[in-house]
């Protein structure tokens, strides 16, 4: 993974109950955790006394980032904070979740409820779930019911990069991008022939694994075709009693590209996706517990026999023409996402919900120098959007749906080799909401003669309440309340990259600070039910923090990566009391990574910490408060792979190293430890 850098050369890319749990959550933090911050400050201390007196530079090759704005553009040139996993850094983990490899990007908060491929949410930078955009491929993934997208579904198969953007990016990409953009870019064929790529894993609790890529292409198109199994019999996530809970996922996955004739392109891509979850309910009735357990188990999760399947369809269709040799670009686009989904308990459907989402396009963009003017470029982009969304949930007869028109304008500029300017604003016409205009700016400054970049952004960003908040799930539980309004924010950040060594050590370090107001919050009936209905809270959540993210190429085959985050992230009190810390967020996280490659690279080693600090959680035991810590906890992965030759390749794994306990929803265990092998072929 590797952060910014005006210097990296590169290619051109496109909540405790009366007895202990069997997994305890009362474990303190090892002293690893606690050496981590000044380890990590000495390291960086010195080499910025050896940095200060060393301004090579080395030569640049642009590396494209694609999400940032309506236009890709080089990553050096991007005044906004960022972060790009490769296919590389996805193969050098060996992670076959995008979660897990997320959890090494700062200002990013992972929460699983259980084994792999349980739900998953991943938060930025304090904001909620549904407050990140997903994108496949330039689609927008999100389940249109609940807002945000379950990253329990996604593996890391044919994936090419991920791009990550944080802070407000409503200005490009509308709802839900109110803290930033996770965008996953798969892989394309190679024009010139075809290749085929295999893979196989088997590991502990049932896990297996396999996948085949065929893709290529000649000099007039180019595809790639995936699929990818994975089944685990899992563990158990609740602490009490033996029975496990597994996952089943099998994807597909494809895009091409074709010139119909010089300048004219068509592309697609389609991904569908069919899994089935096992999780074990959170107990809401008076139920005597169990002989060996004093008291009742009334909110806590106990066995029981719950199924979630889901379906995904995304697709998309684009057409892109080229002229004035190339200084005009104009795209038309249609995609869709539609996600269904039904819940069982012992075996029985209790409810189901089906969304989905249908956008059109039009985007236009202009390219052109004034070499007499600060020896400028310049490109203007301006475009249309229409979106529509559906929800149809068990308990409704009538499928709900809105509207979305959006018009949006760009523009972007570099001054002088060294300048850089991004701004956009956006107005979306809405048939359920009031109309919203949004904004972004950001700039870059290259320093010349050094190995410094500074950067910073500005923006707004709105959520719409999602279908679920509006409209509910089961009227048992979840009641909607259809008068919510959208959610809105403004955010900044400002940021220095700095190079030492002559480019062998890289750090950023970001501040940011985002308020958020008509944040959206549940509101819990009394025991024994729970029954519960969001509200729009008054007065203003706040999120400010620093991150810092570093790359350190240590020669003869040895580097070095690490990440940091400091995190405040609070709520307005609904009774209008002391401030809430956020649920489900640390106030500390980070990670640190080591990767040895040898014998010409066709081995290699590697070892990764990852931390998560203390953070609150919300508990419905009688018994409890209904706020509690999760403790911190730190988990160890170590591995290696080995290429025979051009065609094979083995690798194993081992995630969570010293078995470490620890949860990161209160009441589900975590995974733990766990060893993986399997072999990979290209033909």
């Amino acid at each position: 993974m590797h952060i910014a850098s005006a210097v990296r050369p590169s290619a051109v890319s496109d909540e405790t109950g009366s007895a202990p749990p069997s997994r305890s959550t009362t474990r303190r933090a090892d002293p690893l955790l606690k050496a981590f911050i000044p380890a990590g400050a000495i390291l960086l201390a010195a080499a910025g006394v050896a940095g200060a007196q060393d301004t090579e530079t080395t030569t640049v090759l642009d590396r494209l980032l694609v999400t940032d704005g309506l236009t890709p553009v080089a990553e050096e040139k991007s005044g906004r904070a960022f972060t790009v996993i490769t296919a590389e850094d996805i193969e050098r983990s060996q992670v076959t979740s995008v979660a897990d490899i997320l959890r090494t990007v700062p200002g990013l908060s992972v929460s699983r409820m259980g084994s792999i491929g349980a739900q998953t949410q991943v938060r930025v930078r304090g904001a909620e779930a549904n407050h990140v955009i997903v994108m496949i491929d330039g689609v927008d993934v999100s389940d249109t019911a609940a807002g945000e997208f379950d990253f329990g579904s996604l593996m890391t198969s044919d994936i090419e990069r991920i791009e990550v953007l944080r802070g407000p990016q409503s200005a490009f990409y509308g709802s839900n991008a109110l803290s930033g953009v996770i965008n996953v870019i798969t892989k394309r064929g190679e024009r010139g022939g075809f290749r085929t790529n295999v893979r196989s894993e088997t590991g502990t609790d049932g896990t297996v694994l396999g996948g085949v890529t065929l893709s290529g292409g000649r000099d007039d198109f180019d595809l790639s075709l995936g699929a990818t199994f994975r089944r685990s019999d899992g563990y158990n996530v609740s602490p009490f009693g033996s029975e496990k809970d597994g996952d089943r996922n099998a994807t597909l996955n494809g895009r091409f590209a074709y010139d119909l004739m010089p300048g004219l392109t068509l592309d697609g891509t389609l991904r569908y996706v069919n899994r089935r979850s096992e999780l074990d309910p959170q107990n809401f009735e008076t139920l005597g517990p169990p002989d060996f357990l004093p008291g009742p188990l009334v909110g806590l999760v106990v066995d029981g026999d719950e199924e979630t399947a889901t379906k995904e369809l995304v697709g998309s269709l684009g057409l892109t023409h080229e002229s004035a040799d190339g200084a005009w670009t104009q795209n038309l686009r249609i995609s869709g996402n539609d996600t269904f989904r039904e819940n069982f308990t012992d075996g029985a459907l209790a409810t189901s919900s089906d969304g989905n989402r249908v956008t059109a396009s039009y985007q236009a963009t202009y390219a052109f120098d004034t070499p007499n003017l600060l020896d400028a470029t310049h490109k203007i982009t301006g475009g249309y959007e229409f979106e529509r969304e559906t929800y149809l949930p068990s308990h409704l007869t009538e499928r709900q749906s809105r509207d979305g028109n959006s018009f949006v304008a760009e523009y972007r500029g570099e001054y002088l080799g060294q300048f850089f300017l991004n701004g956009a604003i956006r107005h979306d016409l809405n048939d359920r909401f009031a109309d919203s205009t949004t904004f972004s700016l950001s700039g870059a400054w290259a320093v010349p003669g050094t190995l410094t970049r500074l950067h910073s952004s500005i923006g707004t960003g709105v959520t719409n309440p999602t279908f679920i908040e509006q409209f509910g799930y089961d009227p048992e539980s979840f009641v909607g309340n259809p008068n919510l309004v959208p959610e809105e924010s403004i955010g900044f950040d400002i940021g220095i990259e700095q190079g030492f060594l002559g480019g062998a050590l890289i750090v950023d370090l970001t501040y940011f600070n985002q308020d958020l107001t008509n944040e959206i919050a549940t509101v819990f009936g009394p025991a024994p039910t729970y029954a519960s209905t969001p509200i729009n809270l008054l007065g203003e959540s706040r999120r400010q923090g620093i991150e810092i993210a570093a790359t350190f190429d240590l020669g003869s085959g040895l580097s070095a990566r690490g990440s940091y985050t400091y995190l405040d992230a609070s709520e307005q009190s609904q009774s209008g009391g002391p401030r809430l810390a956020e649920v489900r967020r640390p106030r500390h996280s980070g990670s640190l990574g080591l990767t040895y490659r040898f014998m010409e690279e066709r081995a290699s080693l590697f070892g990764e910490v990852i931390f998560n600090g203390e953070m609150e959680d919300v508990a419905f035991v009688p018994t409890l408060p209904s706020r509690v810590t999760l403790d911190a906890y730190q988990t160890v992965n170590i591995g290696g792979s080995y290429r025979f030759n051009e065609t094979f390749e083995a690798y194993g794994r081992v995630e969570n190293l010293f078995d470490e306990e620890y949860q990161e929803i209160f009441g589900y265990n975590a995974q733990g430890r766990t060893a993986f092998v399997g072999l990979r072929g290209s033909f």
